[in-house]
């Protein structure tokens, strides 16, 4: 195991510098900037804004002092007196360029946590629905409660995200105002957009569960349990669910990635101050420093979900050795 997550961590360092790379560079290549727009500021107060947050310079000296920190002497590597500090390394990337003087971190710590909760609200409607839509299905396969859950796993398939969260506004928010249609300050403001990304995943869950317990039920040792006499109900839980919750463990990685992915639109849609966003805002406005931080924090929850995902093998199957297989 400690081979392993070493081997992790490497490969952690070597994808977060990746995806720096790749980030900053594909930003600066879109045209415009963050403080361009149809009102232009006077060309002598654009230089001075952009001399402060150092867009003027040549973009390799950018892209190092992104990554940061560097411990200059008076001259500098780069031939001034510019000493550079905080950056990507020092878990800090500076102020906003559209919230001014608010710092990266500072909106990120903010927006950061409503974005968690969201996503556990959501996971949280993923595996109620899936789970046990998987669940009736399979026990009951080939009747009405089958077809029925298949038939609404493929419905939930069908539907974009933003599909279901506008037909759950206009039925349980306007028709019925059962929540708050938009907004943030209390739980019930996370039912429905928690709801509206967690239903395609459910329906996801619901088939690869579905399968998974089908197909653990007809193993030898199921058949052999059932011959002793066993009763049903722990026949499911102790000897099919461990081999049939398999599948689902493995896109639970992928799957926080769509809910962390999916949120920026859900976020737009209920007017959640959360990350995605923040995201989504610092897109349009070419806020560069934001972008990148919230880049940063996706890259790192989805990786860190991955490698909980492969140990959380070894708890449901004690033959996996991750040592072996990684």
């Amino acid at each position: 195991m400690i081979r392993f997550l070493v081997r992790r961590a490497a490969w952690f360092a070597f994808t977060v510098w990746a995806v720096i790379t790749i980030a900053f560079f594909l930003m600066r290549a879109v045209p415009g900037g963050p403080f361009s727009s149809e009102r232009r500021l006077p060309p002598s107060i654009e230089a001075a804004v952009e001399a402060r947050y150092h867009l003027d310079w040549p973009l390799w000296k950018q892209y190092l002092q992104m990554l940061g920190p560097l411990n200059l002497d008076e001259r500098g590597w780069f031939g001034d007196s510019t000493r550079v500090t905080g950056g990507v390394l020092a878990a800090d990337l500076g102020p906003s360029l559209q919230h001014r003087d608010v710092t990266v971190n500072e909106v990120l710590a903010q927006s950061l946590p409503i974005s968690l909760a969201l996503g556990s609200v959501a996971l949280f409607w993923a595996l109620t629905l899936g789970l046990s839509g998987g669940l009736i299905a399979a026990l009951w396969p080939g009747g009405k409660l089958d077809h029925a859950a298949r038939a609404l796993s493929t419905l939930g398939l069908a539907l974009p995200n933003f599909v279901i969260a506008s037909l759950l506004v206009l039925s349980c928010a306007i028709a019925f105002r059962l929540f708050p249609v938009a907004g943030w300050g209390s739980a019930a403001h996370l039912v429905l957009p928690g709801f509206a990304l967690g239903v395609p995943f459910g329906a996801y869950v619901a088939r690869l569960f579905r399968a998974g317990l089908l197909e653990a039920l007809a193993h030898d040792c199921v058949r052999t349990a059932r011959a002793k006499g066993v009763p049903r109900a722990r026949i499911v839980w102790r000897h099919a669910m461990p081999s049939a919750l398999m599948p689902v463990i493995s896109f639970l990685g992928p799957a926080a990635a769509g809910i962390l992915t999916g949120s920026l639109v859900i976020e737009k849609i209920f007017a959640i101050p959360g990350t995605g966003s923040h995201f989504v805002a610092s897109a349009l406005n070419r806020d560069y420093a934001l972008a990148m931080g919230v880049t940063l924090v996706y890259t790192v929850l989805v990786y860190g979900l991955n490698v909980l995902v492969d140990v959380a093998y070894t708890l449901l199957d004690p033959r996996i050795d991750l040592e072996r297989d990684a």
